[in-house]
């Protein structure tokens, strides 16, 4: 990436240093550790905005081919633990918005906290319950929910405009119905970003939300007109260096906008990252503890 776009090289002991001076690391943590050796991210290269931004090591060989098994279909066992089957179902639920296909795991009621998940093109509620794909990844959130209280669906979309944003909306009120007065977080994939847009422009899902996510997704050159940034709803974007599909500049310079705005957000940046890179490296525990904290 052109040093024009990051204004900040450090070298990686450094960077690493001052990154403990920065305010969301003393933040109280809201979830507790699990396999945080495995997946906390690797090296920080390089930091800007400050702080806000952080350049990430990423190797395909070490984070691919040495983290799975058989490389992008099955992450090795150690990375996975299966137990929380027990507390996941598929449903079918009827909201306000229209039914809603969702594999839940955790507490659907009286949860200490809630994340919705919202694949890609081409993705259903499959996509992110899949226990093995992804490096574990998202066995990993399902832990993470079910270990601290919270609960975790994985939500199919038929389409990503105002049609499929709706039942996603009756999902979130049908959540803080549940368990009222805990935070909504949701996270969304690729294409699954118009859904995130899509709710950023409802006020009254915005209310329930306490922030959101973006993947490796597109950006949305209109966010200032939305009710999430009046709101300033709180931001937490990871991308590819590389994604070929949705360019990291355009992200980075929305980020930028809302960060010059005041609305709390962070930026994690995968160096050499393609598309699904966020996916599969995104660390679950940091991104959600730092939202919580807001």
């Amino acid at each position: 990436m052109p040093q024009s776009t990051i204004h900040c090289r450090l070298r990686p002991v450094l960077a690493a240093v001052l990154l403990l001076a920065l305010p969301y690391t003393a933040m109280a943590a809201a979830l507790q550790p699990w396999k945080d050796e495995l997946f906390s991210y690797p090296a920080v290269l390089e930091i800007a905005d400050g702080g806000a931004l952080r350049v990430v090591d990423y190797q395909e060989m070490r984070d691919i081919n040495g983290r799975d098994q058989i490389p992008e279909r099955r992450v090795k066992a150690p990375y996975v633990s299966t137990a929380v089957k027990r507390e996941q179902e598929n449903l079918t639920l009827e909201t306000s918005g229209g039914p809603l296909d969702v594999a839940a795991t955790g507490r659907q009621k009286g949860a200490s906290f809630s994340v919705i998940f919202i694949h890609g093109r081409g993705g259903d509620r499959r996509l992110g319950n899949n226990d093995w794909s992804f490096g574990g990844n998202f066995n990993r959130l399902k832990n993470l929910a079910v270990r601290n209280g919270g609960v975790y669906y994985s939500a199919s979309v038929k389409s990503f405009d105002e049609k499929g944003a709706a039942p996603v909306a009756g999902l979130i009120q049908e959540v803080r119905r549940n368990s009222p007065g805990a935070p909504v977080v949701l996270s969304c994939a690729s294409m699954g970003s118009f859904i995130c847009w899509q709710i950023a422009r409802n006020a009254d899902a915005v209310q329930d939300l306490a922030g959101m996510v973006i993947m490796g997704g597109a950006a949305d050159p209109n966010y200032a007109d939305s009710a999430a940034y009046k709101a300033k709803l709180p931001i937490y974007f990871t991308h590819g260096e590389r994604d070929k599909v949705y360019a990291a500049d355009d992200q980075i310079a929305l980020f930028r906008t809302l960060l010059k705005a005041g609305v709390p957000t962070q930026f994690v940046l995968f160096r050499t990252g393609s598309h699904g890179t966020p996916v599969r490296m995104t660390d679950w525990r940091e991104t959600l503890n730092w939202i919580l904290a807001q």
